[in-house]
């Protein structure tokens, strides 16, 4: 069951980071994450229905794009939604899959991919570069990521990524969830001492001055929050881990018990003392963003230095 409240502006929270910073995440507890992603057989419900959501605003965009690259395709399973928006008026679009996820060493398996009891799945791991991308740039007219943005340890970094991926006057949409999801949780465990349940957000504000900085033109920001209900906490935290999992750098650094697991199951039943239907209830704040790649302008300098593919295309326009 889904509950959907209005759109609204939210205040600051504790748990949002400052804009242009890179994210004090766990590297080694976000890969197991994202190979938890990988190898599932299909996106979590909610970045499902987030993907639906956010097609629908597709309509306000006049252009039809040609090639689209779906970002992060296996977290976000978005290419059902892109292709039914495009259903009509012409020929599909191509959709091409781009995973540019933390990357393994060369020759590691991933951390889902081997036993639970070899100590390289728990070994922590240094800091790791965004793997290259093998798309050219300047190749596609709209770049699509849903609820990847949100488990990137240098989100800026990526939304360079997508300005250089995108064609003069192509478009990104995106969504990720912000700094207001699970104030449920965070209750839970501040009232009983347990440290960070996950990693600080980028709140809406931030991620548009990224999107500045990087170059796009004419963000447009919003937000809702999407309320998720379940018939038993256990069901509840089964869905919980489908989304991700606590890579926060302050987080509990030991395994946890079965008595702590039933203290956290009990403090999810108890979210339900309030609501009528007796069902425990938890709130995501989803952002969504687009904005617009437009034509490179060469700084005035003494000594001024412009990307080819730029000055190509602006040499095009200026022949128009």
């Amino acid at each position: 069951m889904v509950n959907i409240l209005a759109r609204m502006d939210l205040p600051g929270s504790p748990n949002s980071l400052s804009s242009g910073a890179r994210r004090p995440v766990q590297s080694a507890a976000l890969a197991r994450v994202i190979g938890r992603w990988q190898h599932a057989d299909g996106a979590p419900w909610l970045h499902a229905e987030v993907a639906r959501r956010m097609a629908e605003r597709l309509s306000v965009i006049k252009l039809r794009p040609q090639v689209i690259f779906d970002w992060e395709a296996r977290a976000g399973g978005g290419r059902q939604a892109l292709q039914a928006a495009y259903a009509r008026g012409g020929s599909p679009p191509q959709v091409l899959p781009v995973e540019c996820f933390l990357a393994p060493a060369a020759g590691e398996a991933p951390p889902s991919a081997r036993p639970w009891w070899s100590p390289s799945r728990w070994r922590r791991a240094g800091p790791r570069a965004l793997a290259p991308v093998q798309v050219a740039a300047g190749s596609a007219q709209l770049v699509w990521s849903n609820m990847a943005l949100h488990v990137q340890e240098d989100p800026s970094a990526t939304i360079a990524q997508w300005h250089r991926a995108l064609a003069v006057d192509g478009f990104l949409m995106f969504s990720c969830l912000g700094p207001g999801s699970l104030p449920e949780l965070r209750s839970l465990y501040a009232a009983r001492a347990w440290g960070p349940p996950m990693a600080p957000l980028v709140d809406m504000h931030d991620l548009g001055d990224m999107l500045v900085a990087a170059g796009f033109a004419d963000p447009v920001m919003d937000q809702e929050q999407i309320v998720l209900t379940w018939a038993d906490a256990t069901a509840c935290l089964e869905e919980l881990r489908t989304l991700g999992a606590n890579v926060d750098l302050q987080r509990y650094a030991g395994l946890r018990t079965p008595r702590w697991r039933d203290q956290l199951l009990e403090g999810l039943r108890q979210t339900s003392a309030n609501r009528s239907d007796g069902r425990i209830a938890l709130s995501f704040e989803v952002a969504y963003g687009h904005a617009f790649r437009p034509p490179a302008r060469a700084r005035v300098a003494a000594e001024s230095r412009v990307d080819l593919a730029d000055f190509r295309a602006m040499a095009r326009r200026q022949h128009r």
